[in-house]
């Protein structure tokens, strides 16, 4: 079976806003957490002429990475080019994960991912389906309480990246 064993990320303070922000403060754990138990995703992908595409998929933490089942436009846009961008939806309790897709080929993943979808989302995976899976490059997570940029320590103060290897 394939796996995707990452050592810990390396976690450092972001870039942002034309500097670099305060020291990191949040745990991958916290992130893991984060994409673990979200129900829906964000996908961003590249379409042939350059021009974005994004759409929200369900999906699976699994094996530390991210596996979703997808069709259409985004499949195409995954066999031009692998590099995609993952968001969750909450702008408050935000990860962002930047890496590559590949359709997955391993029939035990493909049973594993096809089992948990469906616990998860009470869906079946169509029988033939492969699903696609993120390997992790960078990530990025932050808190924000949502009341306005008067409140910006939480977000500078939580604001962190992490670098995979």
């Amino acid at each position: 079976m394939e796996e995707q064993m990452h050592a810990a990320p390396r976690a450092d303070k972001p870039r942002m806003f034309g500097g670099y922000l305060e020291p990191a403060q949040l745990p991958w754990s916290w992130a893991e957490h984060r994409l673990a138990v979200a129900r829906n995703y964000w996908i961003a992908t590249t379409r042939r002429d350059g021009r974005p595409h994004t759409r929200p998929v369900w999906g699976i933490w699994m094996q530390e990475a991210f596996y979703f089942s997808t069709g259409s436009l985004a499949a195409a846009n995954i066999a031009h080019g692998s590099e995609i961008t993952v968001h969750l939806e909450s702008g408050d309790e935000t990860v962002i994960v930047e890496g590559t897709v590949e359709e997955v080929a391993d029939t035990s993943l493909i049973a594993s991912f096809a089992q948990l979808y469906a616990e998860k989302y009470h869906w079946d995976v169509d029988a033939g389906d492969r699903p696609y899976r993120v390997r992790l490059r960078v990530a990025f997570g932050w808190m924000s309480d949502g009341s306005g940029l008067d409140k910006g320590a939480l977000f500078h103060g939580t604001a962190t990246r992490w670098t995979f290897s």
